[in-house]
């Protein structure tokens, strides 16, 4: 993940400030997504593993969670992107996202940690019986989703590929970017956008998209299966960050619109969750509308009170920080492994979520701790530096 690559946002050629409030909020992010899946486990929606006894509670925070999660990573990846790109050359640039990005990709996909989660599946699901070993020569046989083994995709590292492609994709448009920001043209758009309400226009872009793709969620336009988001539409969310970086001003600007953002999001929410249990057909016909803009209000919350309160630093962010990518390589395999074995404890899902959460956090940080983050090899592998 680039948003949980960078371990720094540090000061740029141009001597641009340190955004601290973009390393709490990029660890605040991760916590969130480890505990979604280790909801997972629990919601009523089929997984790698489950629980004896799922929870429609549970499937609803999932549900809500889901609005803004990989939306936020997706901006902070951009965000980060632009600290880099002000301190390293596009080739440079090139080779940093590919350490990254593509090395933990491919050790993943490969070495234990993806394979282990699909063999975890296939036993769960009655579809294989063995060991590990007898099954991994069989994890090649044929792609992922289409009837195979191999997860061509990574399972939860798919955000790694596509954050890469993005990456690429995006690198000249991000490079014209920094050398326009200080344009005529451009500062009046900055200019507009900082007036007060102004910035909630940029869901617009995002509830265009989300028309559009809402016309083909059969094919590879509108597919969902990736965080419940197209791919189109996160790729407008990872230039709507890199666009949000180019300015300063909208630090302030975000920061005050913080409260009305996060009503607005709540008030949504509320009406999107009502509507679901009695089947309100005439909010359901704008669902992909609301949902973008809920998305977008959310995410000025999260980033607007980052700002306000998320600016200090100390050996707990330092620490957090590095440990970032690591932890989000290893965590969900770590909760299905552990799912598996107590998927039949007869305890309630409460309880029951608290002993995966509890045991799965121990384990991955005693993994990262003494496996990886001492040992060279192993901080290559896992894309640190």
């Amino acid at each position: 993940m680039q948003s949980i690559i960078d371990d720094r946002t540090s000061a740029s050629k141009e001597k641009t400030e340190r955004r601290y409030d973009i390393d709490w909020i990029r660890i605040f992010g991760m916590a969130t997504i480890f505990f979604y899946h280790c909801g997972r486990f629990f919601n009523l929606d089929d997984w790698h593993v489950k629980n004896n006894a799922l929870s429609p509670a549970i499937t609803i925070i999932l549900a809500v969670l889901g609005i803004w999660m990989m939306p936020l990573f997706f901006m902070i990846s951009a965000m980060s992107s632009y600290y880099s790109l002000t301190k390293r050359s596009p080739q440079q640039y090139i080779l940093e996202r590919f350490k990254r990005l593509v090395i933990p990709l491919i050790f993943g996909t490969l070495v234990i940690i993806v394979p282990v989660q699909v063999y975890i599946e296939r036993v769960s699901h009655g579809q294989f019986s063995g060991s590990f070993i007898d099954f991994y020569p069989h994890y090649f046989d044929g792609p992922y989703a289409f009837g195979g083994n191999f997860a061509w995709m990574g399972l939860h590292l798919w955000y790694l590929e596509f954050l890469f492609i993005f990456s690429m994709l995006t690198l000249p448009l991000f490079v014209i970017g920094i050398q326009k920001k200080s344009s005529s043209t451009v500062s009046h758009v900055f200019s507009f956008l900082t007036k007060p309400g102004a910035i909630f226009l940029l869901a617009i872009p995002l509830i265009l998209v989300e028309m559009f793709v809402g016309q083909y969620r059969d094919n590879i336009i509108g597919l969902q299966d990736f965080g419940g988001w197209s791919l189109l539409t996160y790729l407008v969310f990872f230039i709507t960050g890199f666009f949000l970086s180019l300015d300063p001003k909208f630090k302030d600007t975000i920061e005050k619109h913080r409260v009305p953002a996060l009503l607005i999001a709540t008030g949504i929410t509320l009406l999107g969750i009502v509507s679901n249990l009695y089947e309100f057909e005439s909010v359901g016909k704008y669902q992909d509308i609301l949902t973008a803009a809920t998305s977008w209000c959310y995410l000025l919350a999260i980033f607007g009170f980052g700002t306000k309160y998320l600016t200090s630093n100390n050996a707990i962010l330092k620490y957090a920080n590095e440990a970032v990518l690591p932890f989000y390589i290893l965590h969900q395999t770590v909760i299905v492994i552990i799912g598996f074995w107590i998927r039949y404890w007869e305890i309630g899902v409460t309880t029951k979520y608290i002993v995966l959460s509890s045991t799965s956090l121990i384990t991955i940080m005693l993994l990262y701790e003494f496996l990886i983050r001492r040992i060279k090899v192993m901080r290559f592998f896992f894309g640190m530096k």
